[in-house]
């Protein structure tokens, strides 16, 4: 059993095969944006720098309201100030996350 198209169909066959793609691209360049300002980065603000100590960064931006204690291998240790916390491996500034 072999199958054939009609010759009217296979006429129209490209048009419809360029329709379909046509509408199909059309439809996946469709979409919502979300327009957000950016979030401060450290950079933008007076914050501790990588690489500091603990003792630095203390004796700079004074005790922190809380000390969360060290968490896994390598320790890293979370402080929190208001409007950014920052993280320490053993005695060292990783990185510090601007809240806001």
């Amino acid at each position: 059993m072999s199958f054939q198209i009609r010759p009217k169909l296979r006429s129209k066959l490209p048009q419809m095969l360029a329709a379909l793609i046509v509408g199909a691209a059309s439809t996946a360049a469709l979409a919502d944006e979300l327009n957000t300002p950016p979030a401060p980065s450290a950079s933008q603000t007076n914050v501790p720098a990588r690489g500091a100590t603990m003792e630095k960064v203390e004796a700079q931006f004074g005790a922190p309201s809380e000390r969360l204690p060290a968490v896994g291998e390598p320790p890293i240790t979370r402080w929190k100030y208001p409007g950014f916390e920052v993280y320490f491996e053993h005695q060292r500034v990783i990185h510090t996350v601007v809240i806001g």
